[in-house]
């Protein structure tokens, strides 16, 4: 229980604009998008210049190494689409490189434990990686502005380096111990073999290069040219079996959203393999329970916990349990036009596979964890297979065929009940984004014990812990048991755009066009936050 650690309580603003906004739990990176729509960038194009700069600013949670969702609404065309650009096994994969070790705990995914982690951590846990693939396809089919025009702003941000403030050296202290294991990642991250010091630039190591190669020599280097060369020949020489074929053969797909209903409005997720049939099924369990006559209070929080309860259960007898630690990264985008982008991707835990390629600078994800070590079951490793299975929820909500708002959130198993409770504040009870992501929110899954923000009053507890076990716990900046979402939203009587990044994260924030100037931070300036 962290119920008084921290004396205070945070507020934050929306960011206001006519047009648009970006918003991202790296304000940095929300600068990035609001620049390209400055430039005459659509929601498409911004949300890909914040999502690329992220790799930059907040490489511990998604990268070019990593995987993840895009839902895109296209206000001329009134119609939703969804990018699904998740990792695949490569097709080499064999069950005998990954022996079970009974004296190795299980995995987060709840499969046996293998010799040296190896599913986990270092070379064998990568899958080939769908980010770029998803980027560029994004960019090319909805979006107005080239690759090389997208990709510039995160090329500022990588000849500058990361800025290490107090919450990034955090981050790689958290992960010290096993940076350390791979060279070139103790190279770049730990220079001395410590978490470097604050208030400076990092360098990261050849990923500028990389980023200046896919400017100039297109998204498709990453896969068939000669940056594909120099990831496999990283891959190869750590043990991995991802070759030239994995990557050359390697393509985003382009689906259909999965459609949901709140209140008259739609709600469009990337498909069953994410998080939206948890979130709508909640929300279904949330209109016919909820006495929408009475204010927002103790009772809407009940119904809130039993139908995320109940959700979770119905997924977990269908697909077993998801991953309940997870490093992930979202962003949401809006447009004067109305077009309106979630995206959400990651390297999976902090760090991915831990492994920072050497002549590219990735940092690759460690998705292999999804997948069974062992075989005959539906969740096991095959060559070629994609990952089915995440938590993953960026979600857009639409009505009467115009966008209303993007939400979305990095957490693992948090990431649904977050992105429920926003939709829900904002729907069933007509509050403003602002108001939204102000309020507290608590934390459930498939199991009795709810975690609790003392934020919520003592009425709401008192309530709450006649039907489950409670845990009351601060929204704290770490470790963070409520996720960290961003959101957009458009007011679609005067056109008006908002963001809002995460209460509680410390970098968190949203920009619109001429808010911040990128080449205006010269000079290091510690943790600024443009919320």
């Amino acid at each position: 229980m962290n119920r008084n650690v921290e004396q205070w309580q945070i507020i934050k603003n929306a960011i206001k604009s006519e047009r648009g906004v970006v918003a991202a739990q790296n304000w940095r990176a929300a600068a990035s998008g609001a620049d390209i729509l400055a430039k005459g960038g659509n929601a498409v194009d911004a949300a890909i210049a914040c999502a690329l700069s992220l790799s930059v600013v907040e490489p511990w949670m998604c990268g070019l190494g990593g995987s993840g969702y895009i839902v895109i609404w296209l206000a001329k065309e009134k119609r939703a689409v969804a990018i699904d650009f998740q990792g695949t096994l490569p097709s080499k994969i064999s069950f005998d490189d990954y022996p079970l070790d009974p004296s190795v705990p299980k995995s987060i995914m709840g499969f046996p434990g293998i010799f040296n982690n190896q599913n986990v951590t270092g070379y064998k846990s990568i899958t080939v990686p769908g980010a770029i693939s998803g980027f560029s396809q994004a960019l090319h089919k909805f979006g107005k502005l080239g690759f090389d025009t997208v990709i510039n702003p995160t090329i500022e941000l990588a000849e500058r380096g990361l800025p290490v403030d107090w919450f990034a050296n955090l981050q790689i202290s958290l992960e010290s111990s096993e940076l350390s294991k791979f060279q070139p990642s103790s190279n770049v991250y730990l220079p001395d073999g410590f978490p470097p010091q604050t208030e400076q630039f990092l360098k990261l190591g050849n990923l500028q290069k990389t980023l200046r190669k896919l400017a100039d020599n297109g998204p498709e280097d990453f896969y068939s040219g000669e940056l594909a060369e120099y990831l496999v020949s990283d891959l190869k020489a750590g043990g991995s079996r991802i070759d030239l074929e994995d990557l050359s053969i390697y393509n985003a797909i382009e689906t259909e959203p999965l459609v949901g209903m709140h209140q008259g409005h739609h709600l469009f997720t990337p498909g069953p393999t994410s998080g939206g049939e948890r979130l709508n099924e909640a929300l279904k369990f949330v209109e016919e329970n909820l006495d929408y006559s009475k204010p927002l209070g103790a009772e809407t929080y009940l119904v809130y916990a039993q139908a995320l309860n109940k959700a979770f259960i119905s997924h977990r007898k269908k697909l077993g349990r998801l991953i309940n630690q997870g490093c992930t990264s979202h962003m949401s985008s809006v447009d004067a036009d109305g077009n309106m982008v979630a995206l959400t991707y990651t390297l999976l835990n902090r760090f991915g596979s831990k492994v920072v390629l050497p002549k590219t600078g990735v940092i690759m994800n460690n998705s292999v964890s999804y997948f069974d070590p062992r075989p005959g079951y539906p969740t096991s490793m095959q060559g070629g297979k994609r990952i089915n299975s995440s938590n993953m929820c960026p979600t857009v909500c639409v009505k009467d065929g115009e966008a209303k708002f993007s939400i979305g959130a990095s957490g693992a198993n948090h990431i649904v009940p977050s992105t429920m409770q926003l939709a829900a504040f904002l729907l069933d009870y007509n509050l403003t984004l602002e108001e939204a992501f102000n309020l507290p929110r608590i934390d459930v899954n498939e199991t009795n014990l709810i975690t609790v923000d003392p934020d919520v009053g003592n009425e709401t507890i008192n309530k709450l812990s006649k039907s489950f076990e409670i845990n009351i716990a601060q929204n704290l900046v770490f470790p963070k048991l409520y996720s960290c979402p961003s959101g957009v939203y458009r007011d679609t009587k005067s056109g008006n755009t908002f963001g809002f990044g995460d209460r509680n994260s410390p970098v968190a924030g949203a920009c619109s066009e001429g808010l911040y100037n990128l080449s205006s931070e010269g000079t290091f300036n510690g943790s600024k936050v443009r919320a």
